[in-house]
């Protein structure tokens, strides 16, 4: 799970919350701007191509079921922190 905080400053990954990896992402929930920023920052964090970064779910909600194909759980233990 993903749990992203829009309209934040800068577009990062900031690590865990509550199980769920958290992201800031700069852009505004309107019109699927946040959706694509997500994705966007998610395949750079995990050096592959957007196509293969999907939100499965939530996608009008602060938390993201999100699948990236090709990540690893190394990689995202990385990003989360531990």
């Amino acid at each position: 799970m993903t749990r992203v905080i829009p309209r934040a400053s800068k577009s990062e990954i900031i690590g865990e919350y509550e199980g769920n990896l958290k992201v800031r992402i700069s852009a505004p929930p309107v019109d699927g701007a946040a959706n694509a920023e997500i994705v966007k920052v998610l395949a750079k964090a995990f050096g592959v191509g957007r196509s293969n970064v999907s939100i499965v779910s939530g996608e009008t909600s602060k938390t993201k079921r999100v699948s990236v194909r090709g990540g690893t759980a190394t990689r995202l233990q990385e990003l989360a922190g531990g």
